[in-house]
């Protein structure tokens, strides 16, 4: 037992851990066309699982590919994303390739059905901007 206490004791008074993701960081809205894909060979390459940046994708994770432009703007890799109309937050681990622009395709893992029903949409996201201390 007093090996927990003196843990949270630890935890909450130590200045370099943040509870709240949210208070490093500066949000910026953006209007952007979202499609969505699957680590299926049919839609990617021939290493359908691994990203442009060499990331390894599972069913389940929150990521996002973006486009050439939108990485210029700021949305570098592990830049956390909130999504409107989706829970939690997602992150950029993948790049589109050069024809497009403002856009963002979400990752669904190997759910095609879900990928086709959320189809192609105009959505507004915000991207974090860590705020430098």
């Amino acid at each position: 037992m007093k090996t927990i206490v003196i843990t949270v004791a630890f935890l909450l008074s130590h200045p370099l851990i943040s509870y709240d993701m949210q208070d490093n960081y500066v949000w910026h809205d953006l209007k952007v066309t979202a499609t969505a894909y699957n680590s299926l060979q049919s839609q990617t390459n021939s290493r359908p699982q691994i990203t442009a940046f060499g990331d390894s994708l599972k069913p389940g994770l929150k990521v996002i590919a973006v486009s050439n432009d939108l990485y210029k703007k700021g949305l570098k890799y592990n830049t956390p994303v909130k999504i409107k109309g989706l829970e939690g937050i997602y992150y950029v681990k993948d790049k589109m390739p050069a024809r497009w622009q403002n856009k963002i395709d979400i990752y669904m893992g190997v759910d095609v059905k879900a990928a086709k029903a959320w189809g192609r949409r105009t959505i507004t996201i915000a991207y974090g901007e860590l705020i430098d201390e």
